[in-house]
């Protein structure tokens, strides 16, 4: 890796670089317990490529409903992958280190995961913001494009058999993104097998949540199988005035005429009705969570979405299958409320007007997604060959209407608050600022992938992809209507090194290209990457590291979630990464992870040359784990839980005016084994109550989430 050293800065900056990767590699020795010992290669010739299939139970031999600890992997490309194989690295949380936890949203599944920053916008509702190794991702589902975290819609995690998370560029696996990373959910879909559970969970809020997931088997030869999951959840938020209200409901469908032949459909609906802010404090107060300062009659958070999904897998013998996938999805969504945003400057306790702005968004969109690929496995001599091409075609088009209404102070007539006796006046009269839009986007791609390991040993992989865009920009106001086309090419190279059965070394090279505007150039990314792996054999583990540089170019708009000036050459992220997932013997199952970022945004001459960007912790750490003490046939099994998330300080802004403070905050969790398949658990988030400022942009003050207490009753057959 070439790591740049200009002056005294420079040489401060590889100074800390190096003792961070020396910290790292520390950490990591001390994640692995003392008696995992890499064995010695035994020098064995090639054996034949097993084939690694994605059936309808995730990732073929994974269950992820029993184990915290993934094997395989979609997340690097259409190309099914060993973890250890991959010169990538990649995060898999499971659907059971989900349930432990208790994570209700996307947020908080992927927080205690490696160069993963999360709530770093507090307690703004809307999204779920979280960053990989310093860029917002994009997300897809089973493959197939979501969009960005960032202004998309909040997922339901209890859909999501694993969610998946592959750090650094990646546009040769799934099409358009941006370098950071990027996260695919797995659906749940049938299985062919009797199983189910039901629960209910009540607590802080005024919580209440009901959810079932089972399914069967419809025929006696296994042939149709079918699958349904829902949850029905009715609560306030945090603070006053909220709502937290979903109704979710998947079901699915799986046909298998042959041994060979698969077929799933399934369909989904998710319906939101909640509160997407409490309108953040006044800077310089320090008032609890639960004020608020928004408008009770003007703040709503709504999202009616329908999904319908088809997946084909067929075998044709000799190595060479087939997959085809589509999804078409219709959403509406819409938000409205009152906000703080008050630049006066010095904090003043005589002034208590605060200065608001009246946002909402109402919009609609629809997407149509279909792909379709070959793999051909075949092993000669001491070379084994996976060859996947395919083809990929996706339309979008939505329809917004975004509008403002400023403060008085820059010319609107946005009603302020007394925040010392607030009065709340309802919704601003008039909207002045708006903008009235419909988009469409049409893609096409074709991408090629292709591995070969040598000797069961050297994995040498190279992925190619171009994307085709064309795009279309139509003011609804004026009924002006601009266009343009790009086309994309990316790429990503890799060499894998089984040293041993355990251990595995990679370096690799990837590329991104995040989706252009009409007139806006796309972004670029580029990332190098060395680590190492180690998954033992005597028990569930995987404990990796990894090293790398990336970069973020070609940078010409000022939008989100982004917000810098096209006068920036680039955004450079050099960086260590330290994950250990870990299943002991002994009843103990640990989760760590450090992360370190060196982040800099590159602007000649500018005024931003040199900064870090925007909500980038230079550290951040945590860890998790549980233990179970087994019962003695008078008690049931008893399962602590403890964990610990550390976030260094970061700038707020990209002036880096503003920074936060350090914090840790802690959680908790115990469950009790009543009887066989029925399991009493209690989860406590921010176990102390930590507060904190997540985020101040400069108008106001929003606090990362307080202390939370749920319990669940689970029946499971």
């Amino acid at each position: 890796m070439h790591i740049e050293k200009t002056g005294s800065a420079g040489r401060q900056s590889f100074i800390r670089y190096r003792n961070a990767l020396l910290l790292g590699c520390t950490a990591l020795v001390a994640f692995a317990p003392a008696s995992l010992r890499a064995q010695e290669a035994n020098g064995a010739s090639a054996t034949v490529l097993e084939t690694i299939t994605v059936d309808g139970e995730g990732t073929g031999a994974d269950n992820d409903s029993k184990t915290i600890v993934a094997r395989k992997t979609t997340a690097v490309g259409k190309m099914p992958s060993d973890i250890l194989e991959t010169p990538a690295t990649v995060s898999v949380i499971t659907s059971r280190e989900i349930q432990e936890r208790a994570a209700s949203s996307v947020e908080q599944v992927v927080q205690y995961t490696a160069g993963v920053v999360t709530d770093y916008y507090g307690s703004d509702d809307r999204y779920d913001y979280f960053k990989i190794r310093g860029f917002t991702p994009f997300t897809y589902r089973d493959g197939l494009v979501v969009g960005r975290t960032w202004s998309g819609i909040l997922e339901e995690p209890y859909a999501f058999e694993r969610i998946e998370i592959l750090k650094g560029a990646n546009s040769t696996g799934f099409g358009v993104s941006d370098p950071g990373g990027s996260v695919n959910y797995v659906t749940k879909t049938p299985k062919s097998e009797r199983f189910g559970e039901v629960y209910g969970t009540g607590g802080s809020f005024a919580h209440k949540e009901t959810g079932f997931d089972f399914g069967d088997n419809i025929t006696e030869d296994d042939t149709l199988s079918y699958r349904l999951t829902g949850k029905f959840q009715r609560s306030d938020a945090e603070y006053d005035y909220s709502q937290d209200d979903e109704n979710f409901i998947l079901g699915g469908l799986t046909w298998r005429p042959t041994d060979t032949t698969s077929l799933t459909f399934t369909f989904d609906h998710l319906d939101r009705d909640g509160t997407p802010s409490g309108g953040g404090h006044p800077r310089g107060t320090d008032f609890d969570r639960d004020r608020f300062f928004g408008e009770p009659d003007f703040n709503y958070d709504t999202t009616n979405r329908n999904t319908y999904s088809v997946m084909l897998d067929h075998d044709f013998g000799n190595g060479l299958t087939f997959n085809s996938s589509a999804r078409y999805s219709k959403a509406n969504t819409g938000f409205g409320y009152a906000y703080i945003f008050d630049e006066k400057g010095a904090f003043d306790p005589a002034d208590t007007e605060a200065d608001r702005i009246f946002f909402k968004s109402e919009g609609s969109n629809q997407q149509f997604v279909l792909d379709a690929h070959m793999l051909y496995e075949a092993s000669l001599d001491q070379v084994d060959s996976r060859t996947l091409a395919g083809v990929e075609y996706s339309k979008f088009e939505s329809e917004g209407d975004t509008r403002y209404e400023y403060p008085p102070v820059w010319g609107g007539s946005a009603a302020g608050i007394n925040w010392q006796n607030p009065v709340f006046s309802g919704p601003s009269g008039s909207f002045a600022n708006r903008a009235w839009q419909e988009n469409d986007q049409k893609t096409k791609a074709i991408y090629f992938q292709q591995d070969l390991t040598f000797f069961d040993r050297l994995t040498a992989s190279i992925g190619l992809r171009n994307d085709w865009l064309d795009l279309s920009e139509t003011d609804l106001a004026s009924g002006a209507t601009t266009r343009d086309d790009y086309s994309e090419f990316t790429k990503r190279l890799g060499l894998n090194y089984k040293i041993t059965d355990e251990v595995a070394a990679y370096v690799s090279y990837a590329e991104s290209v995040a989706p252009p505007s009409v007139g806006i150039e796309p972004t670029t990314g580029k990332q190098y990457e060395v680590g190492v792996k180690y998954r033992p054999d005597a028990f569930p583990a995987l404990l990796s590291a990894s090293i790398y540089d990336l970069t973020l170019e070609n940078i010409t708009t000022r939008d989100a979630p982004i917000y810098l000036p096209a006068t920036v050459d680039k955004i450079r992220h050099r960086g260590l990464d330290l994950e250990a997932k870990v299943e002991m013997p002994n009843n103990i199952n640990l989760i760590a992870a450090y992360s370190y970022v060196d982040s800099r945004i590159v602007e000649e001459g500018g005024k931003l040359d040199g900064n870090s960007f925007a909500q980038v912790p230079e550290h951040l750490a945590s860890i998790w784990g549980t233990y179970t003490l087994e019962g003695d046939g008078r008690r049931g099994d008893m399962t602590f839980g403890l964990g610990a998330r550390y976030t260094g300080s970061y700038y707020f802004d990209n002036a880096n005016t503003r920074k936060s403070d350090p914090a840790i905050v802690f959680d908790a969790a115990f469950t009790y084994k009543i009887q066989e398949n029925t399991t009493l658990q209690l989860n406590v988030s921010n176990l102390f109550d930590e507060k904190h400022i997540a985020n101040d942009d400069g108008g106001a003050y929003y606090y990362n989430p307080g202390r939370a207490i749920y319990a669940t009753l689970r029946q499971t057959w």
